[in-house]
């Protein structure tokens, strides 16, 4: 029995509660948020009710979108602060696109198109001229943003109505689909990264590259044309988040979005990304994204001004990070 004790034999092990805890804690922080907001607001009726959920969803598409290209560039061991900037460049080029007749398709991969082109600058700029992911992407922050104002005169591009505006609706068009468009856009979206991430060479290698560089170039990885190709799709993934965005206002505005960049990492790192890199799940970035919309839901039903929200946010990505510290010192014990 004593050598059953030391053995650990019917007992759990330390080290296996840790692995649950970093698997699970995302969705365990997720039900916190709901259960706190569900108590606060004194209607957990009303906080759950089918009308506020299709809204939450709705307004966790961007960031969602967002956190599927920032857990890419995370994970290969960098970080984009220009999310924001792009979002806001992107649905001003669509805008100007559809205001100018051009199909609502056409303007939507347009903004795609140049939200790539901005990933792909990153990238560049990150393996050509060696500028750090920080200072090189928060130079495009400034660059982005100024372009976006520059293009739309520094004032909000009215298009005009045609179903890229209805990707983002409340109650969705037609209602049989129960969510937006955009929602399902999105879910889709992260099926299909988590699945490029954990079951392709390529997933291994953004991997590979974010937990230790130096030896993934000594196994022959091309790791500045892996940063380049990761900075580009996240671009592109950013690109679509500014659609979104320009969907959800009915409008290409270029002051929009400034900031979002912290939630995007935030929902990354909540989910258990790691900023040391080499660490981090679509999963886990999607429900740290759905965190982030109940919280704010939440604020808001509470009647809590914006800066409450920012200062809440702004100390859960402390923690997040300081937990992400505190587990990396673990395992190197």
């Amino acid at each position: 029995m004593v050598a059953d004790v030391k053995q650990g034999r019917g007992f759990v092990s330390p080290a296996f509660l840790r692995t649950q805890l970093n698997r699970f804690g995302p969705v365990f922080g997720l039900i916190l948020v709901i259960a706190v907001f569900s108590i606060l607001t004194g209607a957990p009726e009303r906080y759950l009710a089918p009308k506020n959920l299709r809204t939450v969803l709705v307004q966790t598409v961007i960031v969602a979108i967002g956190s599927i290209g920032m857990t890419m560039i995370i994970i290969s061991g960098g970080i984009d602060l220009s999310v924001g900037s792009a979002i806001a460049l992107t649905g001003v080029i669509t805008a100007l696109c559809l205001k100018a007749g051009l199909s609502p398709f056409v303007a939507i991969v347009a903004g795609i198109l140049v939200g790539g082109v901005v990933g792909l600058v990153n990238g560049l700029a990150i393996t050509r001229l060696r500028v750090v992911p920080f200072i090189a992407t928060l130079g495009m922050l400034g660059v982005a943003r100024g372009v976006a104002k520059g293009i739309a005169g520094s004032q909000t591009v009215i298009i005009p109505e045609t179903w890229a505006n209805n990707l983002l609706l409340t109650v969705p068009q037609p209602e049989w689909m129960l969510v937006a468009p955009g929602v399902w856009l999105a879910i889709v979206l992260a099926i299909v990264a988590a699945v490029a991430l954990r079951n392709t060479v390529f997933g291994r290698r953004v991997f590979a590259l974010g937990s230790n560089e130096a030896a993934a170039r000594a196994c022959g990885i091309a790791t500045d044309r892996l940063k380049v190709t990761i900075y580009s799709l996240a671009g592109l993934l950013f690109g679509l988040a500014g659609v979104m965005q320009m969907s959800r206002l009915r409008v290409g505005d270029p002051t929009v979005a400034a900031g979002l960049e912290l939630d995007v990492i935030a929902a990354v790192v909540i989910g258990g990304g790691s900023l040391n890199g080499g660490e981090g799940t679509i999963a886990g970035s999607m429900i740290g994204a759905l965190i982030m919309a109940f919280l704010r839901s939440g604020c808001q039903q509470l009647g809590w001004e914006n800066y409450v929200q920012e200062i809440i946010i702004g100390a859960i990505i402390v923690i997040a990070v300081a937990l992400d510290r505190w587990r990396s010192a673990r395992a190197a014990k």
